[in-house]
C-alpha cells in the first residue's frame, strides 16, 4: 500500500513508521513547510491518504483529496460542524472517506461499553447524575478531546434528561459536563462517571502511548483504500 501522509507532526510521524514495519511505503509527506507539495500529480503516486491535521485544515484537506480521486481516512477532530458536509461531499464524488474521532482498538470498544452502560443506566435518570472527564497533553488543540465529544453524543442520544454537552462543570441537570485537564505526558484518558448519593459508577479508558491510534489509522487505510464509500472504524473492526 502507498501512503500519503497529510500532516507530518508526531502522529503522522509514528504512522510512518508503524506503516513501514507492516510492508507499506510512505510516498508522499505533506507538512506546514511543503504545502506547495500537495498537488494532484503528487497524491497520485499514493493509494491512500492519511490525515493527521488541525480543525482549520481538516476539511479542506480531505476535500482536495476526493477531487483527486484518493482515499482518505482522517483523524483530525475539532470541526465536527463540517463532516455532513464533507460526507455528502465525499458521496457526491463517489469518494472513499473514513473519520474517527480515535482510532484506538481499545477506545473503540470502549465507545460500545459507554452505549450500553447508557442504556442500562437510562431508567435510573432521577438517581444518578452523569459526567465525562478527560486528561490529554498540553499540545493537544481541541478541548475537549473528540473522543470525549463522541462519548458525550452517545449518551446524549441514550440519557434522555440531558439535553446539551457543555465545556466544565454545570450545575444544571440537563447540561452534561466535560472537565478537560491538559497535563503532561498523559496521551489519552477518558472516564464516564454515573454518580448518586448512594455510590458512583464509572468506565475509564488510559492510553500508555500513541501507538494505538496509529496503529489504528492504518488499518481503517489498509480497510479503505481499495473501497468506494463511507466508513468508520465500527466497519474496520467489524463491531456490530
Amino acid at each position: 500500500m502507498k501512503i500519503a501522509l497529510i500532516g507530518y507532526g508526531k502522529m503522522g510521524q509514528l504512522i510512518e513508521k508503524l506503516a513501514m514495519g507492516r510492508g507499506h511505503e510512505i510516498v508522499v509527506k505533506i507538512h506546514i513547510d511543503n504545502t506547495e507539495e500537495f498537488t494532484r500529480p503528487n497524491l497520485q503516486k499514493a493509494n491512500v491518504a492519511i490525515e493527521f491535521t488541525g480543525p482549520d485544515s481538516a476539511f479542506e484537506n480531505i476535500k482536495r483529496c476526493i477531487d483527486y480521486n484518493l482515499p482518505v481516512v482522517s483523524g483530525s477532530t475539532g470541526w465536527n460542524e463540517n463532516l455532513e458536509s464533507i460526507r455528502a461531499y465525499c458521496k457526491e464524488k463517489n469518494g472513499s472517506f473514513l473519520h474517527a474521532s480515535n482510532f484506538s482498538i481499545g477506545v473503540n470498544i470502549f465507545f460500545e461499553v459507554n452505549k450500553y452502560l447508557a442504556k442500562l443506566m437510562a431508567s435510573h435518570n432521577q438517581e444518578y447524575d452523569v459526567s465525562l472527564k478527560e486528561i490529554h497533553h498540553t499540545q493537544k488543540k481541541d478541548s475537549p478531546s473528540g473522543t470525549a465529544v463522541t462519548l458525550a453524543e452517545q449518551v446524549l442520544e441514550i440519557f434522555k434528561t440531558k439535553k446539551n454537552w457543555v465545556k466544565g462543570y454545570s450545575s444544571n441537570r440537563e447540561d452534561l459536563s466535560i472537565i478537560s485537564e491538559r497535563i503532561d505526558p498523559a496521551p489519552g484518558t477518558h472516564q464516564v462517571k454515573y454518580s448518586s448519593g448512594i455510590d458512583d459508577i464509572e468506565i475509564i479508558h488510559t492510553a500508555h502511548n500513541r501507538g494505538g491510534f496509529a496503529l489504528g489509522a492504518i488499518q481503517a487505510a489498509e480497510y479503505i483504500h481499495d473501497k468506494k464509500g463511507i466508513f468508520t472504524m465500527q466497519d474496520v473492526l467489524q463491531i456490530k
